[in-house]
C-alpha cells in the first residue's frame, strides 16, 4: 500500500448511536509514503509509516501525519497493518483505564481477538497474573503470549468462581456489568473495551453508560473507556515492539482481490488473533 499524508482529508468511520454514521472500509495501514501536503512536516515520500486512516481496503490511502508512524523496524508491512488501532486500544485499556500493575490478578476476556491477543502480552509485560479467556482451540495460543491460567469459555463459566480480580479487561463483550463487578476486588478496576450484543438501542454502549453513573457511588472505578488514535502511541507500541514485549498475531494474510473471503473469514470467528491484506507484488 502507498500512503498519502495531508493535512486534512474526507471524514473517518464514527460511531453512530445505533450503526456507524459512515461505512468502514478498513481503518489501519502499513505502506510507503507516496505524496505529502504541502504543510506536513516529519514525513517525505519513501517513508515507511503505519497507522490509521479511512478506506484503507485500497492501494492507495490518505492519512493524517498525526495519525501514523514510522513502521516498526522488526514486523514486515502486513503484520504493522494490524497493529495500530487494536493495539492502541489493549495499551490504553491495560494502562491507563485498569492501571494494570506487578503482582495484580488480571482477567482478559476475548483474549485470542485482536484486542485481547495484544492486552494479554501487555498485562503479562507489567508483571501481572494474567487470566485469559477464548475458546477450546485458541488455548494454546493465548497461553503462549503470557497468560498463566486459561479459561475456555465453552466449558466453564469464567465468572462463576471464588477468584476475584483486581482488573478485568473486557473485549468480549457478552457479561452483564453486575457479573463483571461481582468478579472484582472491592476497588478493582474493569476497562470495558467491547460492545454489548444486545446493543439495539444503545448502539452496544449500555454497560460503558451504566458504569459511567454508578462510578461516583463505587471504590471499583467504573467508567466509559474509549481508545484514542495517535501518533504519540504509535511511538509507544513501536518502542514496545522493536524491544521484543510486544508482537502481532497474524492469522492469516489475504491478498486485496479477497478482501470478502478475509471478512467472511473474520465473522465466523475461528480468527487467532488478526488478518491482514496486502497488495500482490509488496
Amino acid at each position: 500500500m502507498a500512503a498519502v499524508v495531508q493535512e486534512r482529508y474526507g471524514a473517518e468511520p464514527e460511531a453512530g448511536l445505533r450503526r456507524p454514521k459512515l461505512p468502514n472500509p478498513g481503518r489501519t495501514i502499513a505502506g510507503v509514503v507516496e505524496a505529502v501536503g504541502s504543510e506536513v512536516t516529519g514525513f517525505t515520500p519513501g517513508d515507511e509509516v503505519y497507522g490509521t486512516a479511512a478506506a484503507a481496503f485500497a492501494e492507495y490511502a490518505a492519512a493524517r501525519p498525526d495519525r501514523i508512524a514510522p513502521k516498526p523496524t522488526r514486523l514486515t508491512f502486513e503484520q504493522a497493518a494490524t497493529v495500530p488501532i487494536s493495539a492502541l486500544t489493549a495499551l490504553q485499556a491495560v494502562r491507563d483505564k485498569a492501571k494494570v500493575q506487578q503482582g495484580q490478578q488480571v482477567l482478559i476476556t476475548g483474549a485470542a481477538g485482536g484486542v485481547g491477543t495484544f492486552a494479554v502480552q501487555l498485562a503479562h509485560a507489567f508483571n501481572a497474573r494474567v487470566t485469559a479467556v477464548a475458546s477450546t482451540p485458541k488455548l494454546d495460543a493465548v497461553r503462549a503470549l503470557g497468560a498463566d491460567h486459561v479459561i475456555d469459555y465453552v466449558r466453564e463459566d469464567f465468572l462463576a468462581g471464588p477468584r476475584r480480580y483486581d482488573a478485568i479487561i473486557d473485549i468480549a463483550g457478552n457479561r452483564d456489568l453486575r457479573d463483571l463487578r461481582r468478579a472484582l476486588t472491592p476497588r478493582g478496576r474493569p476497562a470495558i473495551t467491547g460492545g454489548e450484543t444486545n446493543g439495539a438501542w444503545l448502539g452496544g454502549t449500555d454497560r460503558q453508560l451504566r458504569a459511567q453513573m454508578l462510578s461516583p457511588f463505587t471504590g471499583q472505578h467504573l467508567g466509559t473507556f474509549i481508545a484514542s488514535e495517535h501518533a504519540d502511541g504509535l511511538r509507544e507500541l513501536t518502542a514496545l515492539i522493536d524491544a521484543g514485549t510486544l508482537s502481532p498475531v497474524v492469522d492469516r494474510v489475504y491478498p486485496l482481490t479477497d478482501t470478502a473471503a478475509a471478512v467472511r473469514h473474520l465473522l465466523d470467528g475461528r480468527v487467532t488473533g488478526k488478518l491482514a491484506l496486502t497488495l500482490p507484488g509488496k
